[in-house]
């Protein structure tokens, strides 16, 4: 097994092995899923959908009632998205920072490597920005133009009057903005560094507060639950705001192991974020959920998930820290990788999706059977989750059970329209009412 051919024989060998589900996807969704015993296995289920592309002439289906086209294509590895009030559409292609050689993490690390590139997760990142614009309205970007380069790992994006806020993986910068702009050529300003190093989770997803005074980014952990100690998670799993004005930084939520997706909710004006949750203790845990973030709330990550339940594998316990934990609002379903959020204020998709959140699925690796690689719609009433999810975007599988796409972020355009990031189909989706071209 020390020979190449050895661990790649290895890396096949796992991609096989582990358990199943025993429960249907839908019982991890909603506000109480259902959350069996933890599974212990020699070996993590690893069922990951090897990466194709889409086929000429395919795509996406959407719900009824709603078309789907492509927006824009040839994308290198695009994650990320901000609508532009002008109508622009500034798109991140991009991808994981490489890892300092000492943090590798061995034979383990290059397996996981090789299984995630068999995903499509293996690219090296771009490291630009691209402006798109449909300037005709006719739902296709014919303009396609670098607009930042030379970044690290760029993600999170969020416009404040004239500055432009960009979160790297290792720092959030500011650059000046001009309405209608196709590039901008000035040097970054650094506002804050944000935690890097090993970047287990590396993006750093970003917004800005409705009145620009604050900036909230949220970091991933540098791990899966602690395995590197806590010393490596230092400001991780955590929701950060940061001054802008000065760069002062401070904890606003913890315990998230990984928060991508943020939006306001436009009903109770308090942010809600999509984090993905731990893996390796079975197929049927731990569902990945949306919920509203209190200031100083701490939601249980590494010690305990979905509110108090707790994790035996992180050591030293802390029966403190479970005490503490706030339970989720919403549960997207076990190894979902639900991934964008965004909700439907101002969409003009009907009125089956005036008032909710669209929520971008990557799909899972952890888990057999599969389970995301979809868009959904969750309804909110009353600034809260009412109802199940309703599937907007499907088809990202093929018959075959290979991911043609893999959708990451969403983003309603200044048209009403939704906007889908496919890191793997190197698309941007545009989902619209269906009826007459305007």
């Amino acid at each position: 097994m020390r020979t190449a051919a050895g661990l790649i024989a290895l890396a096949s060998v796992l991609g096989g092995c582990g358990e199943s589900a025993k429960l249907d996807v839908a019982q991890g969704i909603g506000p109480n899923p259902k959350l069996p015993a933890p599974v212990k296995t020699l070996f993590p289920t690893v069922n990951i959908a090897e990466a194709t592309g889409w086929p000429a002439g395919s795509s996406p289906q959407p719900a009824r009632g709603l078309r789907v086209n492509a927006f824009a294509d040839g994308l290198d590895h695009p994650r990320w998205m901000l609508a532009l009030p002008n109508g622009d559409v500034l798109v991140a292609e991009t991808n994981k920072p490489p890892k300092p050689e000492k943090k590798e993490g061995g034979i383990k690390g290059w397996i996981a490597a090789k299984l995630m590139k068999k995903a499509g997760a293996g690219v090296p990142s771009a490291n630009r920005i691209t402006l798109l614009r449909d300037a005709d309205g006719d739902g296709i970007a014919e303009l396609r133009t670098p607009f930042l380069t030379g970044l690290y790992s760029p993600f999170g994006m969020a416009l404040v009057g004239r500055t432009l806020y960009v979160a790297n993986a290792d720092a959030l910068v500011a650059l000046p903005y001009r309405e209608g702009a196709t590039r901008i050529d000035a040097a970054p300003r650094k506002i804050a560094d944000l935690p890097a190093g090993r970047n287990h989770h590396w993006t750093k997803s970003l917004v800005a507060s409705p009145d620009g005074s604050r900036l909230y980014v949220g970091v991933g952990s540098n791990s899966n639950v602690a395995e590197h100690g806590m010393d490596e998670e230092q400001n991780r799993a955590a929701i950060l705001e940061v001054d802008p004005a000065t760069g002062a930084t401070r904890l606003f939520a913890s315990g998230l192991r990984n928060p991508v997706g943020m939006d306001w909710n436009p009903e109770s004006r308090a942010l809600w974020a999509a984090v993905n949750e731990r893996d390796e203790i079975g197929s049927d845990l731990v569902p990945d959920y949306m919920t509203s973030v209190r200031p100083g709330g701490h939601y249980g990550w590494p010690w305990s998930y979905y509110g108090r339940n707790v994790d035996e594998r992180v050591k030293p316990a802390r029966p403190d820290m479970v005490a503490r934990a706030i339970k989720p609002d919403y549960a997207l379903g076990p190894h979902t990788a639900s991934l964008g959020l965004s909700f439907s204020d101002g969409a003009r998709l009907g009125p089956a999706y005036a008032n909710g959140a669209f929520i971008g699925q990557h799909g899972s690796w952890n888990r057999k059977p599969r389970s995301g690689y979809k868009i959904v719609f969750v309804p909110f009433s009353g600034g809260k989750p009412a109802g199940q999810p309703v599937d907007v975007l499907t088809g990202f599988l093929s018959k075959d059970d290979k991911a043609m796409g893999r959708p990451v972020g969403v983003e309603i355009a200044r048209d009403g329209s939704l906007l889908v990031a496919d890191d793997v189909g190197n698309r941007i989706w545009r989902v619209s009412l269906a009826g007459p071209a305007r």
